[in-house]
Formats: C-alpha cells, structure tokens, sequence
C-alpha cells in the first residue's frame, strides 16, 4: 500500500505538483485568469448569484404579494454576497454538501443563511429556490460560465492571436515565396499572403463564436411552469422566466425538458474546435517552415534546446500548442455530441461531463498561449525565402502555356509538359525553353522577363487588406 501521508501540499508550488491534470498542475499559472469562471469556485458562485438574483426578481414580480418589495440596501445586500464571495465562503458551501449529498441544495442553504443574517429579510428565506428544479439553476450558471470564460478570456487571446497574424502579413506582403502543393514546387505567392489566409480563416471562426446565443432556461421540474402555475396561476411565468434569463445576460429558451437541452453548447464547442483546428494546421506550417529555414528563432539566453545536442532550438512553442489543442478538441468534440442527448425528461450523465468545461477551454487557451509566444520568437529569414523561389524557375511552366493559350498555340499544356520535366531548370534554361517553343513575338514580349519572384498574381495586394 502506497503511503501518502507526505503528500499533503502547502505551498501552491507543491498543489500544482500534485495535480492530476496539467492544466491545474504544469500550466497552472498560464491559467489562472479562467479559475474564477470554470473552477468548481466559480460554479458554486454563479449557483449563488442565480439564486439570489430569481429571489431579487420574485421580489419585483407584482402578482406575487407574499413576497414584499425589496429596498435598493437590500438589493445591494443580496448582491454583495455574490460580490463579495469567497473561498472561504465556497468551502462552507462544500462543507454542506458532505451533509446533503447534493450540490444545488448546499447552494440553496447557503443563500438561505445569507438572507437569514438580515432580520429584516429572515422572512424571505423560504422563497430562495422558490418552484425551482436544481437545473434551473445549474443551466443558467453554466451559461454565465461560459459567457465569462470564452467572452473575457479566450476571445481576447483569439483576437490578439489573429491581430499578430495579421501584423506578420501585412509586414511581408510582398516578400516572394514559392509554393508547395503535394510536397512539391508550385506557383509563388508571398510570405505574406499564406499568413493572410490563417487570419482570415481564424477571424471567420471568431465573428461565428461572437454570434452564438447563450441560452437559458427557468422553467421548472420538466420545463412546463407546473409548480408556478399551481402557485400563481394569474402569473405570465413565462414573461417573468424571461425577463430573468435575460437580465443574466442570457438568452431565453422557452422549450425545454427539465434542462436546457446544451444544442447551444455543442455549436459553441463546434465553432471552438474549426478554430482551434484551424490554428493547428498554422502551427504544422510553421514547423515545417523552420525546419527548411524560412524562419528563425531568437535563442533566449539559459535555455536548452536538447539535453544532449547544444546547437538546437527547437520549436516547441507550436509543438506544445498542438499538443494542447488535441487535447481540447477531444474533450470539445465528446461535450458537443454527448451534451445535446438525455434520456426522457433528464438523465444525470450530463452533469460529470459538464465539470470538464474548464479543463476544455484551459487548453484552447494553453494552446492560444503557446503559438503566441512561437511567434514572438520567430524571425523571417528572408535570404532564405527568396533563394529559395529564385531557383525553382519550373513553376512559370504555369505562366508559359497559360500565355500559349491566349496567342492560339496548339497542345501548350502538353508541349511546356515534355519541354520542363525532368529537366534542371534555371534563368537560362527558361529562356530556352521559349526559343524552342516558337512563340510569336507578343507572347515572348510577355514571358521573357518574367522571374518566379515577379509571379505573384494578387498575392501583395491580397495581403495587404486587414483582417476584418
């Protein structure tokens, strides 16, 4: 049997070595900044702010004269509880959980006592959690969950990822670069433009992400108001239920079981994946761009680079983000098909699935943090870039028989196909080639000054426009 008596952690360094997972052990402080939204801390708070909050909206619901108006102090009162909520406070709530063996009502109990400490409010206590089932308070708090982790945390980074992007484009628009489609020498572009296309592509995901309601639901035990109605039949609960979803900063659904069925989680982790997706197939890019040496990395003096070849920087940067975006990208696939399916009315296996949100988005940001920093250590190596395309005179074969079209030369594909392959090209050999075709004078007027670096078509201009 294992002895763990020495592994009781007091320094935060000795917690995060304990950490089962990386993102609360290794990456904890890259973090930090998602803890108060998708911790257990920041569940259990937002299960305190919906609560009192439905309380704070019964209080303002005309209809319902047993529960008096409240005072804008006890407005202020009940809400500085959630302001003012602690760890201290958390573990309370934990510490009456080990009693309940239910979650929501330990919160419920909370907030009870909460009100209690006011005399004045003492007779409210009763109508904390008033015709509420436990998922009319869990969905709307994951629902602020998320708002506050993906709106104030992750979008930020995604736009700051993109914005960099953007920079490095438009810095090298107009630096020649030679293609390689199938692993092989294509037609140029510039450094430029290829970035262009990863902004472009990530800011399409991000204006779909900004778009995505956050939904909510208040409805009761399967969604039906059944309890409210039997209270206050003259009551428009479904006015009231969204009137409250949307001063959470919700959106209402007013068509639900007893939850919120998640369909608008599953889009929102669909829209995370194609973007983190997107960004992994940048950091592949980048990787192989290094390694053929169109970029180089600033060395950071005291690093290692291998353990045994001194020489090496290597890109870890893009290595880890990849790494990291696998592995939220699992976990964000799983959520999205599994969340949207309950059995009947509500089965629970959807609850342990929503407590690995947090380590979901913990990596997305892990990942997001690392391309970051690649980047800030990256520099083109422009002689390079352009070496490279000035020896690969093969790709205006394209140019070449594209022109032979336009003067009505018979077979043009078929005749640059025998004169270029398999064969060493270079400027000489270019300009042989269009001696031996035969051209008429116009179309070599057109060819013989070309150069692999002057055959860019659009790509300057293309990288030249902002990402929107």
């Amino acid at each position: 049997m294992t002895d763990n008596s020495a592994l009781k952690p007091g320094s935060a360094m000795e917690y995060q070595l304990l950490a089962i997972g990386a993102a609360d052990g290794r990456y904890h402080n890259k973090v930090q900044e998602l803890t108060a939204w998708v911790s257990e801390f920041g569940l259990i708070k937002q299960r305190v702010n919906v609560e009192i909050e439905w309380l704070i909206a019964l209080a303002a619901t005309e209809e319902i004269t047993e529960v008096r108006a409240l005072s804008e102090a006890e407005v202020q009162y009940l809400r500085g509880v959630v302001q003012n909520f602690s760890l201290a406070d958390a573990v309370a709530v934990k510490e009456t959980e080990q009693t309940t063996n239910h979650d929501v009502k330990a919160v419920e109990y909370f907030v009870k006592s909460k009100v209690s400490e006011k005399p004045e409010l003492a007779k409210l206590v009763e109508w904390v959690h008033f015709a509420c089932t436990s998922e009319d308070i869990n969905n709307t708090s994951y629902g602020l969950m998320l708002k506050g982790a993906v709106h104030q945390v992750l979008m930020p980074q995604m736009r700051a990822l993109i914005a960099t992007i953007d920079e490095l484009a438009l810095a090298n628009a107009e630096l020649p670069m030679l293609s390689r489609t199938h692993g092989q020498t294509a037609s140029p572009t510039t450094l430029g433009k290829e970035l262009k296309n990863v902004a472009a592509r990530l800011t399409r995901q991000l204006q779909q992400l900004e778009k995505i309601e956050l939904l909510g639901k208040f409805n009761g035990a399967v969604g039906n108001f059944n309890a409210h109605k039997l209270a206050y039949p003259e009551v428009d609960w479904p006015a009231v239920s969204q009137g409250f979803i949307e001063t959470l900063g919700l959106t209402y659904n007013p068509y639900t079981t007893q939850i919120e069925p998640h369909d608008y989680i599953a889009e929102l982790f669909h829209c995370l994946m194609r973007f983190n997706q997107i960004l992994l197939d940048l950091d592949r890019d980048i990787w192989s761009y290094i390694s053929i040496n169109y970029f180089s990395q600033r060395k950071v003096e005291g690093e290692t680079g291998s353990s045994t070849m001194p020489h090496k920087i290597n890109p870890i940067d893009f290595e880890n983000s990849e790494g990291n975006i696998g592995i939220a990208n699992a976990l964000l696939d799983h959520m999205a098909l599994k969340l949207p399916i309950s059995r009947w009315q509500r089965d629970l296996s959807d609850s342990t699935v929503l407590r690995n949100i947090g380590t979901a988005l913990a990596h997305s940001s892990i990942a997001y943090q690392a391309t970051m920093k690649g980047f800030s250590r990256l520099e083109v190596n422009e002689p390079m870039v352009r070496a490279d395309i000035d020896r690969s005179w093969e790709v205006l074969a394209e140019a070449v028989q594209t022109v032979m079209r336009k003067f009505g030369m018979p077979e043009p594909y078929e005749q640059l196909k025998a004169a270029t392959r398999g064969r060493a090209m270079d400027a000489q050999v270019y300009q042989d080639i269009l001696t031996e075709l035969k051209l008429p004078a116009a179309a070599l007027h057109e060819l013989k000054d070309l150069t692999p670096a002057a055959y860019l078509g659009l790509a300057t201009e293309l990288a030249s426009n902002r990402a929107d």
